[in-house]
C-alpha cells in the first residue's frame, strides 16, 4: 500500500451529525434474512452487530421495512413498525453501544420488487409507475406484477410510513436513520427514468423524480433532526431494471437540494459505479467525483472494496470518506482490526447470505497468529 495502514486517513477519527467516529471503517446495509416470522431481530442478530461493533465505528444496519406493506420475502428481514420489533432492536443498540460504537438504522420500502402473494391481503406491490421489473423473477419465484402506482394522497402516506419508523427507530436507540434510497427500490424507482413514467409533479422532469426522496428527507429531517438523518443512492445501479437517462444531471440535482436545504445531514452515502455485486456489468468510466464536490459534509463511499481493499486506503487518503464494507465485513467480524494490521482476510460463502442460518452468519472466525 501507498500509505500506512496505521496512519492511514481510514483510520482517522471523524464526525457525522453528532457522532465522534474513531475510524472511517464502516459496515454496509446488508440484508441477511435472519429475523423471526414477526420481522424481530432475535438473538443472534443481535451477535452478529455485536460482532463486528469496534470504538468510535459506524455500524449501519441490514435494510428495515417501514410497513407491514413496504416488502415481504421467503426469510425474514427485520421491521421498524410494532413495539416488539423496536425492542429487538434495543437489545442489538444496548449491545453495541456497550462496545463503544454508532449504529444507524436503514430504513426501507421495497417497491414494485415485492410480491402480492406475499404482502397483506395480497396487495399489489407499490411503485411510481405500473411498469414491471422485466428481468429475473420476484421473491415468491414468480415474474413480477404490474405494480400499483401510488397516488398523490397514497404517497404522502408512505412518507409518514418513513417518518413513524425513523420516530420509532429513535426509540429503539439508533444513533440515526439511513433512508434507502438506492438499488431498485421504492425511492430510487421514483428517480429513474425506466420505473417512473407519471405525468404529474412527481415523475417527467429531474424535479419532479426527485421529489419524493426529497420530500422524505424533509419529512424525517423535521422528525428526528437533520444530524441524525442521512440517504443512500446508486447512481448507476442496473439491479432491477433500474437505468437513468441522466445520471450525472439527476443525482447531482438530488445533492445540490440536500447541501441547500440540509446541509448538516449525518453524511450521504453513494455506491461506486464500479460496484461488483449490485451490477451486471463493470463500470471503469463513471465516477462519485461530481457528487462529492457538491456536498460538503460526510460522504459514504460502498461498492468495490471487498475486492480490492487498497482502494479502501486510497480513497480515503484522496477524499476523505467514509469507506463502507459489505461481503468482506460479512466474512470477518473483526474487519478494522485486519485492515489496521494488515491481516489476511477470511472469503465469505455467498451461499450463506440469504439463508435463517448461523452458518455464514455469526460463525466467521477472528483473526489469531493460528490463523495464517
Amino acid at each position: 500500500m501507498t500509505v500506512s495502514m496505521t496512519t492511514s486517513a481510514l483510520f482517522s477519527p471523524t464526525k457525522i451529525g453528532a457522532v465522534k467516529l474513531q475510524h472511517r471503517v464502516v459496515l454496509c446495509p446488508l440484508t441477511r434474512l435472519r429475523c423471526n416470522n414477526k420481522l424481530e431481530p432475535v438473538e443472534m442478530v443481535q451477535t452478529y452487530y455485536e460482532q463486528r461493533a469496534t470504538e468510535g465505528g459506524l455500524l449501519i444496519s441490514e435494510a428495515t421495512l417501514i410497513s407491514p406493506t413496504a416488502g415481504a420475502f421467503p426469510f425474514y428481514p427485520p421491521g421498524m413498525y410494532t413495539q416488539a420489533q423496536v425492542a429487538g432492536w434495543r437489545r442489538i443498540t444496548d449491545a453495541v453501544h456497550k462496545k463503544g460504537a454508532f449504529m444507524f438504522c436503514q430504513l426501507w420500502h421495497a417497491g414494485r420488487s415485492a410480491a402480492s402473494s406475499m404482502l397483506p391481503n395480497n396487495v399489489l406491490p407499490a411503485a411510481p409507475s405500473p411498469v414491471a421489473i422485466k428481468s429475473g423473477k420476484n421473491y415468491a419465484g414468480e415474474d413480477y406484477e404490474v405494480p400499483h402506482a401510488l397516488t398523490e394522497d397514497e404517497i404522502q402516506s408512505v412518507i409518514q410510513d418513513f417518518v413513524n419508523a425513523a420516530k420509532l427507530a429513535m426509540e429503539a436507540g439508533f444513533d440515526g436513520i439511513e433512508i434507502h434510497g438506492a438499488n431498485g427500490y421504492l425511492i430510487d424507482q421514483f428517480i429513474n427514468t425506466s420505473s417512473n413514467i407519471r405525468t404529474d409533479k412527481y415523475g417527467g422532469s429531474i424535479e419532479n423524480r426527485c421529489r419524493f426522496a426529497l420530500e422524505v428527507v424533509d419529512a424525517i429531517v423535521d422528525a428526528i433532526g437533520a444530524e441524525r438523518t442521512s440517504i443512500r443512492f446508486s447512481p448507476w445501479s442496473d439491479c432491477l431494471d433500474m437505468k437513468d437517462d441522466t445520471p450525472y444531471e439527476t443525482w447531482g440535482y438530488l445533492v445540490e437540494q440536500l447541501q441547500a436545504k440540509h446541509p448538516n445531514l449525518a453524511y450521504v452515502h453513494f455506491i461506486e459505479p464500479r460496484d461488483d455485486f449490485g451490477r451486471t456489468t463493470k463500470d471503469t468510466v463513471n465516477t462519485l467525483d461530481p457528487f462529492r464536490k457538491i456536498w460538503q459534509g460526510p460522504f459514504i463511499s460502498a461498492g468495490g472494496y471487498t475486492t480490492n481493499p487498497e482502494l479502501a486506503f486510497k480513497v480515503a487518503e484522496e477524499t476523505g470518506n467514509l469507506i463502507a464494507f459489505g461481503r468482506t465485513f460479512i466474512a470477518n467480524p473483526d474487519l478494522v482490526e485486519r485492515l489496521k494490521n494488515g491481516y489476511p482476510l477470511n472469503h465469505y460463502d455467498r451461499n450463506t447470505f440469504y439463508v435463517d442460518t448461523k452458518e455464514g452468519y455469526i460463525d466467521y472466525p477472528f483473526y489469531t497468529s493460528s490463523s495464517v
